[in-house]
């Protein structure tokens, strides 16, 4: 396994974290925990879960997977071995359920999605507590085009990040990251970190696979100048990149089968490019899915690579991605198929 440090912190991270957002709908407490024992034996120490998952999210699922976390960790022990990430649910319409709607990043809201999910955890501290979507209207989850509304109200992102600041300051979290984010989220994030003294983000998690590599426009530069590294989100495209949706297959127990609501990825033009990354791997003798990881994972400005798995051979094979190797000739085949058909699935 690779380490890498997460920003300026004097953190080491695995260059593949354990994604978690299955826990608790398509995986039961007893196959997470095989999981985070098979990735701690694969070297992997850095471990991703959010308030609102499992996803999709639902009032009767909410908060649960980061209690299957908790629980492992009452029922292990091991906390100090795992660089631990959470993250606070921005702004929805659709998610009533979470503090009955009230989802705007303020000090009240922070304040008490911090303190719930540090009792669902079990633990003290949050290694990496991100903000999952900014809380202005603004380009993410698919949406490439912006559109300002100079009228909209949004929590100023300084009142965001002074309670950050505050809970810092508590020993509540060690490092703050962002998620979802644009250049000029991040560019004022850091802005007010080095004027104010307050903490500066470590990381910088948005979608970045195969089909979606928007991430290269303009934030690549951004994670490298500043060292704030990508925390790469969706590395498969929600599956599709192993090959396992082509031709319009619905394997039973698939995601894409299960919830409709990530149809960006089974678009058509979506479809004929990871037809061509599918065959492109197999006409090397590698596995799709490996082969799409280990791009994201090579990437300079990729920080950690979330893996996730709903079945133990997945993930045994997602974990052996690490030590696959790209040669030229596969680089230049990725590089052609995304010039002909770039960024299908943003």
């Amino acid at each position: 396994m690779q380490y890498r440090p997460l920003g300026r912190s004097q953190l080491k991270v695995s260059a593949l974290c354990l994604g978690t957002m299955t826990w608790g709908e398509q995986n039961s407490q007893a196959e997470a925990f095989a999981q985070i024992d098979r990735a701690r034996d694969a070297g992997v120490n850095f471990i991703d879960t959010a308030e609102m998952y499992p996803v999709p999210p639902r009032g009767e699922t909410y908060g649960e997977t980061e209690r299957i976390i908790g629980n492992y960790f009452k029922e292990r022990g091991q906390r100090e071995n795992w660089i631990l990430a959470s993250k606070v649910a921005g702004p929805s319409r659709d998610m009533k359920h979470i503090r009955e709607g009230s989802t705007r990043l303020t000090r009240e809201y922070i304040t008490a999605a911090l303190d719930a999910s540090l009792k669902r955890l079990q633990t003290d501290y949050i290694d990496l507590y991100q903000l999952h979507w900014p809380d202005r209207n603004t380009n993410f989850f698919g949406n490439l085009g912006y559109r300002h509304d100079a009228d909209e109200q949004f929590t100023p992102v300084e009142d965001s990040l002074e309670v950050l600041d505050d809970m810092v300051k508590a020993g509540k979290i060690r490092h703050i990251g962002l998620s979802n984010e644009t250049p000029w989220g991040v560019s004022r994030f850091l802005h007010l970190a080095e004027s104010r003294g307050w903490p500066r983000i470590a990381s910088i998690q948005n979608p970045y696979n195969l089909l979606n590599r928007t991430y290269e426009i303009g934030m690549a530069e951004m994670s490298m100048r500043e060292q704030t590294g990508l925390l790469a989100y969706s590395p498969l495209a929600f599956g599709t990149l192993t090959g396992k949706y082509l031709n319009g297959l619905r394997p039973e127990k698939g995601r894409l089968t299960l919830f409709s609501r990530f149809s960006r990825y089974t678009n058509p033009q979506a479809q004929r490019a990871c037809a061509r990354y599918v065959q492109l791997a197999r006409d090397h003798g590698l596995d799709p899915a490996q082969m799409a990881l280990a791009f994201v994972t090579r990437q300079p400005f990729v920080t950690s690579n979330i893996i996730g798995a709903t079945n133990m051979d997945q993930l045994n094979r997602n974990l052996s991605s690490v030590n696959m190797g790209l040669t030229d000739t596969i680089l230049e085949a990725i590089a052609e198929i995304h010039r002909s058909q770039p960024n299908p699935a943003p």
